[in-house]
């Protein structure tokens, strides 16, 4: 096994040679076989134990097992110790979820501060199994049916290939000890439930279907890759990237026989779960939204628009003083004075500053802003009709800013300037105020 070991490095992972390398070893078979074959390839190995402390005495059997062969074949060696059962309580997690929590936040700090490359696992191809058969019970997309990855980010997996009884095999005939987790017997967990009685049917009902699961992830993984591949070609037509927003183009979109997938392969990285009601936003009225935790996907006439969701509160305002030539929050703007008035623009504007009263204010505009919009001879207009004339989306109007002298909107900034602020004959001093995107 250690020459098909290192034949499947050489075609499959071959970054893994010359690498400082942390393995994970729980004392059991996979991991002891793990530990045993990097051995054997004379690789640049550490172990990393973890005592999460669920089964007592026998847990600390675990660690002094792991912690005696180390020191026996003088591998350096990490152990720590958690209360997985108060993490779960506290956090309101499942002990098995709690427990890959601690795990891997502790693995990569040790990445970090001992400067290993990859940290190596010892999942094989019927954990592989029992992750595709636990997902399709569920209910899953492509993903979840591609099973367990060689490599996710800095964890990998070396021994996917091989069967659990492939290991335990090279196990007996080298003499390899290890240790039986008795929690693997119980029938608590779902994963153990489908080990102890529905893969032996599948292998009954075919003694090759090891063999023909592998076969059949190798298809479902080059699928996989076929629909991002797709996803990418069709992403640079239908979507086009605005500063920190994408906007995909309805009338692209709904031309394409399998949009709702195609919206799935984008969405699913920003933490939307309401694929539902996504898939109907393209029929609804403009301004409906779904959001995600950090992500909204706003309708808005013709398009879908992808937005972060805006950590600063409406409330919060931002003085700017009469000295003041220059602000960088919330936006990049100058104030200076000057002597003529030159061309006037969406991003600069000219205004009397003797009708101003210090501190000017920069705040995000609120339901019943009126403002006198210049040019209109003194006529009032609320700031939501302004933005129903632009045509704003709801996006654009809440990353609207005022700027306003006491409670007068001087500048809908970037929009429109207000008429009673305006420069005439009789002004003195003229101030310039620029903003820049």
């Amino acid at each position: 096994m250690k020459n098909i070991l290192q034949n499947h490095i050489d075609k499959k992972i071959p970054y893994l040679k010359q690498k400082k390398l942390l393995l994970a070893v729980s004392g059991g078979l996979d991991s002891m076989v793990l530990l045993h074959l990097f051995q054997e390839l004379n690789c640049d190995i550490a172990i990393a134990h973890c005592n999460f402390q669920l089964r007592g005495v026998e847990s600390f059997g675990d660690q002094k097992f792991v912690q005696d062969y180390a020191e026996a074949n003088e591998i350096p060696i990490f152990v720590t110790q958690f209360d997985t059962e108060a993490f779960a309580k506290d956090y309101k997690l499942s002990t098995q979820v709690a427990a890959r929590e601690l795990r891997y936040n502790w693995f990569y700090e040790l990445l970090e501060t001992e400067k290993f490359d990859y940290i190596l696992t010892a999942h094989h191809a019927d954990d592989n199994l029992e992750t595709f058969l636990i997902n399709l019970t569920r209910g899953t997309g492509l993903e979840g049916l591609t099973g367990i990855p060689v490599q996710n980010d800095r964890v990998i997996r070396p021994l996917l290939f091989l069967s659990r009884q492939e290991i335990e095999n090279y196990a007996k005939v080298n003499n390899i000890q290890w240790r039986e987790d008795s929690s693997n017997s119980s029938d608590k967990y779902v994963r153990n439930k489908i080990r102890h009685h529905l893969i032996p049917v599948l292998k009954e009902l075919n003694p090759h279907f090891m063999t023909s699961f592998l076969k059949t992830e190798g298809y479902l993984q080059e699928s996989l890759a076929m629909v991002e591949d797709a996803a990418i070609m069709i992403y640079q037509q239908v979507a086009s990237e605005v500063e920190n927003q994408i906007h995909f183009d309805l009338n692209k979109l709904l031309q394409l026989p399998n949009y709702q997938s195609y919206l799935y392969q984008w969405l699913k990285e920003y933490g939307f779960t309401a694929w539902e009601d996504i898939y109907d936003l393209v029929d609804s009225q403009s301004g409906k939204q779904v959001f995600a935790v950090d992500f909204r996907l706003l309708k808005d006439r013709d398009s879908l628009i992808l937005s972060p969701i805006e950590d600063v509160a409406d409330e919060i305002e931002f003085l700017v003083n009469e000295n003041e030539t220059e602000v960088k929050i919330p936006l990049n703007m100058t104030f200076c004075k000057v002597a003529d008035i030159s061309v006037a623009s969406n991003k600069t504007i000219f205004v009397d500053a003797d009708q101003l009263v210090f501190p000017l204010v920069i705040r995000k505009w609120k339901t019943g802003d009126v403002f006198l919009p210049f040019g209109m001879d003194g006529k009032s207009k609320k700031v939501s009709k302004l933005f129903k004339d632009e045509k704003l989306s709801l996006i654009e109007k809440e990353n609207t800013w005022l700027l306003c002298s006491e409670n007068r909107v001087v500048w809908v900034i970037g929009i429109r300037a207000d008429h009673r602020f305006r420069t005439s004959n009789a002004t003195k001093n003229i101030l310039k105020i620029e903003f820049e995107n």
